[in-house]
């Protein structure tokens, strides 16, 4: 496996853990995440994907730094106002891992790019704040044959899966088959969102991936988590694959492993 003695160090609690062990260690510095969005979802992200020792991971993102983001964006800070939250957040990343790649694509994810960003990475974790990018997102994932791990909050909820039509699990249309109608589902600009649900849920996306590329524990795949801040409350809901889907009813299936 080859490790550093520094890198025996840095991952020790990681190599501990029978789970992970070496071998786990070495799919993380050998795995690609692209985070989309540099945001309140992707800020813990990059910095845990980056604590763990993902090898190389993109994040996508055009926005700049803005004062009302740092009550939950936990990657940037008052300097980096008026800067780009992609290059903020991998400047944080790499304060915390100087040892892993972090790629930034100063852009907005659109038809044009969305597949060789994505193909590009083995996963793709999608922190958007909107549904055309989310909805983009999700079809191009399940095109380019990727895993997703998609999260949304909103005021003191959050929601988290994990795509996976591929192997056979459903898909994020499986789940929303349309985007809601404009104005229906209110923004976080507009209806507000506790800053600590953002935490919340990229750190629990960042789990999902560290689990996904290790190929341990149980996933999400096939399931909704929807966490509840106010009562402090998690469920989970089954989703069902949709034989009639119109993105991934004609996915191929190959073995998971």
């Amino acid at each position: 496996m080859d490790f550093s003695e520094d890198e025996i160090h840095r991952y020790s609690r990681h190599i501990l853990l029978g789970e992970v062990g070496g071998t786990g260690q070495a799919r993380l510095r050998a795995a690609s995440v692209l985070i989309v969005g540099a945001g309140g979802l992707g800020s813990p992200l990059a910095l845990y994907l980056a604590a763990a020792g993902v090898g190389r991971i993109g994040i996508v993102d055009d926005d700049v730094v803005e004062l009302s983001n740092l009550q939950r964006q936990i990657a940037h800070g008052m300097a980096d106002l008026g800067h780009g939250k992609a290059d903020s957040a991998a400047a944080a990343a790499l304060a915390i891992n100087p040892a892993v790649r972090i790629e930034t694509h100063v852009t907005r994810l659109s038809a044009d790019n969305a597949a060789a960003l994505i193909g590009d990475y083995d996963i793709v974790c999608d922190g958007s704040d909107n549904f055309p990018t989310r909805f983009l997102v999700a079809d191009t994932a399940v095109r380019m044959r990727r895993v997703l791990i998609s999260a949304a909050v909103l005021r003191f909820e959050g929601q988290l899966s994990t795509f996976k039509p591929h192997v056979g699990g459903p898909c994020y249309r499986c789940l929303y088959p349309e985007a809601p109608p404009d104005g229906m589902v209110p923004s976080c600009g507009e209806a507000g969102v506790l800053g600590a649900v953002t935490g919340v849920m990229g750190t629990l996306q960042a789990t999902e991936a560290l689990k996904e590329i290790m190929g341990i524990g149980l996933g999400l795949s096939g399931r909704l988590l929807i966490w509840d801040a106010l009562d402090m409350r998690f469920r989970t809901i089954n989703i069902r694959r949709d034989p009639a889907c119109p993105v991934c009813a004609d996915v191929a299936v190959a073995c998971d492993g």
